[in-house]
């Protein structure tokens, strides 16, 4: 077994560690109904209840010796079967002490000495339990594939000079992808057109989106805004971001919570020491009671066998974990292990990068600001009017601001000033709509310093008239200032990073309410930031979703990528992805981590009580075969029932 982990293990390659007990039987149920999983029960059950009506019931002559032998047999074989076979194969593997070899060797023991109806109804629940199990993990790693397998199924690609939809994954490299507007690109590639601007928020950090020019590298995950655009593809669909994180997140048990690695060094030790202990039981008695019988103290190893079963510990522990993980996953939130689980429990710090993580990442038109005597709606319809000539991204912020195109105004020589703007004619005066290069240019004078407005500036001329501007700039998200109340009510202090300009940065945190912000930051800037606060000596996440955040997500104790458009290397480099990108998300990971520490500890409690009492019970020869029963197979089954309940919980 894997050697306990750090508090933050950085992604270690797991992939060749044997199969561990959590997925036990999961691949031999996959695509298989509910009533397919319970069939060998459900037949086991009916013969054994036949066979108990013979005993007790009907009292038939003809049931008994090697009749009723092979009527429990049958009974037994179902579920018997597949665990008598899984301990073979733990013993060739070198496991020899296996929760299989145990429930084995109790079951085969008893009927050894005559007990078939026991033997049959301990594997019969065992084999409940272990499906009961079973199912709650394929449930949750269920919740995970749906959740995480968005990739684009068909393509545009062009073929013999005409468009074709073909599936995403038959694209070979070299193929030319076309790209309409508003679609998201499913492949890395190089664009071909002469232009074409792209929404790179998440995958830059910043906030306004970036022209492209012809040669450069456009990756899956960006947007198109604007015109028709041609990419040739330079990865296959398999290497797409989409791709990865599914199989990152689909490997998260690889990386194990301290607790699961602790339980499982545990039952490593544990159960050998209990097989001698129910060796000594049966033998030992032999030197000290006076009216020794085998086959009794034999019964009683037998029970003390079954109630010592860790499965309870083994089953439930990763369980209690992976319905975290799916409680996460069906919020939106990828946790990569479980240990991330654990360290977001005790989380007292979260660093937040401030674009796409608190603010929207696009623009916005945040103020419009028009001289007297000039009448603003009136001049508003006519920017928009002069805007709708434009494909730029700023026009369409504009247009969203002021809504539906006024058809009614004529605009004449409408003409558009590269790296300038837009200028026309509009009721027999010159309209500007552009950069202050723009009305510079046109000799129109204004009596500020467009340089101390920090927001990209609209500025608008009307008949030879500076008029005012607007100022355009990312928007806070609607549940960033939720985000910061619900994790101040976690105890959690809260910083922002951000390498905006400092007064954007202190605006942002004065309408959120942060008291811990700082702007103007370079990446080793933001981690000089985390590391003063890492020195406090507690435990720090950082939120991050560019590029640039990557170095610190990977210094964080726990690093938190908002993904739904966020860059690969973040995304790689992450311990939590947030899929949605809604920052309210940080404040709900920290609490399906917290309950998970709790279920998984009441498991604990649950398991390490019921059986103390009953193994003592069981040496003295108080407790039977059923108690045995309830203590291994019905704990672990209250244990299973109490870890998927998490995924039903509302955070």
């Amino acid at each position: 077994m894997e050697e306990c982990c750090s508090t933050k293990p950085k992604k270690e390659n797991n992939h060749h560690e044997s199969h561990d007990h959590d997925h036990g039987h999961s691949h031999d149920i996959e695509g298989k109904s509910a009533f397919q999983m319970f069939l060998p029960a459900i037949v086991s059950f009916a013969i054994l209840l036949g066979g108990i009506l013979l005993d007790h019931i009907v009292k038939s002559d003809w049931f008994a010796g090697w009749i009723r032998l092979c009527w429990y047999l049958i009974a037994y074989i179902p579920v018997g079967w597949p665990v008598l076979k899984e301990a073979f194969e733990s013993i060739k593997n070198g496991d020899v002490f296996s929760e299989f070899f145990l429930m084995g060797i109790a079951t085969v023991g008893a009927f050894a000495i005559g007990e078939y109806p026991e033997g049959v109804a301990v594997m019969l629940f065992y084999s409940v339990g272990e499906v009961f199990q079973a199912m709650a993990v394929t449930r949750a790693q269920t919740n995970i594939k749906t959740l995480l397998d968005q990739r684009p199924d068909e393509v545009t690609v062009i073929r013999d000079g005409k468009p074709q939809t073909v599936k995403a994954e038959k694209v070979s490299i070299g193929d030319v992808i076309q790209l309409k507007s508003g679609e998201k690109l499913g492949l890395d590639g190089e664009l071909l057109s002469e232009t074409a601007s792209f929404n790179t928020a998440a995958l830059t950090g910043e906030s306004k989106p970036d022209t492209k020019m012809k040669g450069a590298v456009v990756l899956a995950g960006m947007i198109n805004l604007n015109t028709v655009s041609q990419v040739k593809v330079t990865a296959a669909y398999k290497d797409s971001k989409l791709s990865r994180i599914l199989e990152m997140v689909q490997n998260a048990t690889s990386q194990k919570a301290p607790t699961e690695l602790f339980i499982r060094k545990f039952a490593k030790v544990y159960t050998p020491i209990v097989v001698f202990l129910a060796i000594g039981i049966t033998l030992l008695p032999y030197l000290f009671v006076e009216h020794y019988e085998f086959r009794d103290w034999l019964y009683r190893a037998l029970v003390f066998l079954v109630i010592s079963c860790p499965c309870a510990l083994v089953i439930s522990i990763p369980l209690g974990y992976f319905g975290g993980i799916g409680a996460g996953s069906r919020n939106g939130i990828l946790f990569k292990g479980s240990n991330f689980l654990d360290v977001l429990a005790t989380v007292r710090q979260v660093v937040m990068d401030k674009t796409g993580t608190l603010t929207e990442g696009v623009f916005k038109v945040q103020e419009v600001n028009i001289n007297n005597g000039f009448n603003k709606d009136e001049l508003l319809k006519l920017v928009n009017a002069l805007e709708s000539k434009s494909s730029h991204p700023v026009a369409t912020a504009i247009h969203e601001y002021a809504g539906e195109i006024d058809h009614s105004v004529k605009l004449e020589n409408v003409e558009e000033v590269a790296g300038q703007g837009l200028k026309a004619t509009a009721n027999g005066k010159e309209l500007l709509v552009g950069n202050f290069r723009l009305i510079d240019a046109a000799g129109i004078r204004y009596d500020f310093n467009p340089e101390n407005i920090v927001d990209t500036v609209i500025a608008v001329a009307y008949d030879q008239k500076f008029a005012g501007y607007l100022t355009i700039d990312d928007e806070v998200k609607p549940d960033a200032k939720v985000t910061i109340d619900q994790l101040k009510s976690l105890g959690v202090t809260v910083t922002m990073l951000s390498g905006d300009k400092s007064s954007v940065v202190q605006h942002v945190a004065g309408t959120l309410g942060l008291q811990n912000a700082f702007g103007d930051l370079l990446p080793e800037d933001k981690v000089n930031k985390v590391k003063k606060i890492k020195a406090k000596n507690q435990t720090v996440a950082f939120v991050g979703d560019g590029v640039n955040d990557a170095p610190v997500v990977a210094l964080s104790d726990v690093g938190i990528a908002m993904g739904g458009l966020g860059s690969d290397a973040t995304i790689e480099t992450a311990d939590v992805v947030i899929q949605d990108d809604r920052p309210s998300r940080i404040p709900m990971a920290i609490r399906i981590g917290k309950q998970t520490k709790r279920i998984v500890w009441q498991n604990i409690a649950l398991a390490f009580v019921v059986k103390a009492v009953v193994l003592i019970l069981g040496a003295g020869g108080l407790a039977t075969m059923w108690e045995a029963v309830f203590a291994d197979v019905g704990v672990a089954l209250l244990a299973i029932l109490n870890a998927v309940r998490i995924q039903r919980m509302k955070f």
